[in-house]
């Protein structure tokens, strides 16, 4: 069953990197008493995600903020150090928190799953975004294809 506004985000962690150290995230520590923006995409350095998808809720972090979210986080079936890596080929270190759902674990409890076998990169995380306060959903849009629905622009759309 696929994630849907009014439900509670589903409970797990996720891989980080603090102060350049491998650590771990709650979804407790993401989202309670927090209005949260997570974005999901299906890979770190594949072309869609790395030319506009994460570059674009960077460039607009800041108007983020100024409609209330508290925090933007991004996340994809990809280990936490390939997560790290790609936020700083991006320059968005500062700007969101990187998590990485390395085995797919919280992507299935939210029912966002993609099987992309037949491209070679196994089950990995169909794109989407969502806003929650405290813990719950107040958006979510996925795209199967493009942009339109999961952009930045479309979620700052959604919060005006």
């Amino acid at each position: 069953l696929v994630l849907q506004v009014g439900d509670s985000i589903p409970s797990g962690s996720f891989g980080t990197t603090v102060d350049g150290k491998p650590s771990s995230l709650s979804t407790d520590d993401i989202f309670k008493g927090k209005k949260v923006v997570l974005f999901g995409v299906p890979g770190a350095f594949t072309p869609t995600c790395t030319k506009d998808h994460c570059p674009g809720f960077g460039l607009l972090a800041n108007k983020l903020k100024d409609l209330g979210v508290d925090s933007i986080a991004c996340m994809a079936v990809n280990d936490l150090f390939v997560m790290q890596a790609w936020a700083e080929s991006l320059n968005v270190t500062e700007k969101m928190t990187m998590l990485a759902d390395g085995n797919g674990d919280w992507t299935k409890s939210a029912g966002l799953e993609v099987d992309l076998t037949s491209f070679g990169m196994g089950l990995r995380c169909k794109r989407f975004a969502l806003v929650a306060e405290d813990g719950k959903v107040t958006h979510i849009a996925i795209d199967e294809s493009g942009l339109s629905k999961t952009s930045a622009e479309a979620i700052i759309e959604f919060l005006q």
